[in-house]
């Protein structure tokens, strides 16, 4: 009776918890909300990555109808980019056949020193064994004197033959190391001598790509000889920039915030590290011809000199663009964007997040520029802003 009455009390509360539906987005939120959000996030990405991809194909085919002299310029100087950086890549093989020569050459010294040192070693042993003699062993073994004397004797004879053995052994690995040493130090000194040659075949390719160059930019100062075809051709350089920068705005417009950085970019107002080093030699606001003004800083620096992004985010562009040369774009999120131009090579491609103080690039003179110089811009939905305002002093 007490089993049924004990029944009866609790059959309501099972039938409400039966009743009661378990809600499928609350069993299934801790599993299967995060792999969806990280696959659409990627998709994202992805649809980003290939849209921007689109655009600046757009964007070199316009460059292409537009103008033959830029479609020459962009050739010559991603030719110079080609040559300079194979010519990098022999130094640094050549760097470091230089640095295995020098390691394999100080081991060979060190090895005909250990062989001085085992020589004389081994000398020291045959004349102790010359002062011994032949007969020695055999005086011990009749010698019935001392037979406590003789067993010492015959055990000191032997560690004596042991060591003059090893001693043998050590000379002779110091000969056959010391001969693969040769060897290997025969190839080095070929390997060297090829990349020395393929080096100066680089260079005479690198002198010609930027003789090209500087034959292009002497054809288009023939045709802007005037102040009006100058600005002319200024006015569609930076038509081009403004219209690229509206088609990559609408194309990250989708992307999450936490995807671009996820520390707010408008904090670091007058705190980011400078671009590049060197000096600023035009600046936000100057003048710069007719009607134009400069919508960002131009630094003169050296060639090859070390560009870095001015804080985290994602690369929306990476390629050339007429009037800047190799530029990358870097996307901080919230509208924020910043843009370096006039560079010798780029490290980042597009899709890729950057850290704050990452090196980007290599400054230089692409874009038609006469001097390395590294061209920087900060705009928030478009509109430039002063980068001084923005950089730490």
């Amino acid at each position: 009776m007490r089993f049924f009455r004990i029944l009866g009390l609790i059959a309501p509360i099972l039938l409400y918890l039966l009743a009661v539906p378990v809600p499928a987005a609350g069993r299934d939120a801790p599993y299967r909300r995060p792999r969806a959000d990280a696959r659409q996030t990627r998709a994202q990405l992805e649809a980003v990555r290939n849209q921007i991809e689109r655009i600046t194909r757009q964007v070199s085919r316009a460059q292409v109808q537009r103008d033959r002299l830029t479609r020459q310029l962009r050739a010559t100087e991603e030719s110079v980019g080609k040559a300079q950086a194979a010519l990098d890549d022999l130094r640094r093989q050549r760097e470091q056949s230089a640095a295995q020569l020098a390691q394999l050459e100080a081991q060979k010294r060190q090895r005909e020193a250990d062989l001085v040192h085992d020589r004389r070693a081994l000398a020291r042993q045959l004349r102790a064994a010359y002062l011994i003699g032949r007969q020695e062993p055999l005086e011990l073994l009749l010698n019935q004197g001392d037979p406590a004397r003789a067993g010492r004797m015959f055990v000191y004879y032997s560690y004596f033959t042991r060591a003059r053995a090893l001693e043998i052994q050590a000379v002779q690995a110091d000969l056959q190391r010391i001969g693969q040493l040769d060897g290997q130090l025969q190839a080095q000194d070929a390997k060297l001598a090829s990349l020395q040659r393929e080096q100066q075949s680089q260079v005479s390719a690198l002198e010609q790509a930027r003789s090209r160059r500087m034959q292009v930019l002497a054809s288009i100062s023939a045709q802007t000889r005037t102040r009006a075809e100058r600005l002319a051709r200024l006015r569609r350089q930076q038509s081009g920039l403004e219209s690229l920068l509206a088609q990559l705005r609408r194309a990250t417009a989708s992307l999450p915030p936490q995807y671009l950085g996820n520390f707010p970019f408008a904090r670091l107002r007058g705190r980011l590290p400078r671009p590049v080093a060197g000096r600023i030699i035009d600046s936000f606001g100057q003048v710069r011809a007719g009607g134009l003004r400069w919508q960002g800083d131009l630094f003169a620096t050296r060639r090859d000199a070390p560009v870095r992004a001015v804080s985290q985010g994602r690369v929306v562009y990476a390629d050339w663009l007429a009037g800047l040369g190799l530029l990358l774009i870097i996307d901080h999120g919230d509208g924020y964007m910043s843009l370096y131009g006039h560079n010798a090579r780029l490290y980042d491609s597009v899709g890729q997040r950057v850290a704050a103080g990452q090196i980007i690039a290599e400054a230089g003179e692409s874009g038609g520029s006469s001097r390395p110089e590294l061209y920087f811009e900060i705009r928030r939905q478009g509109k430039p802003l002063d980068p001084q305002v923005w950089l730490a002093h």
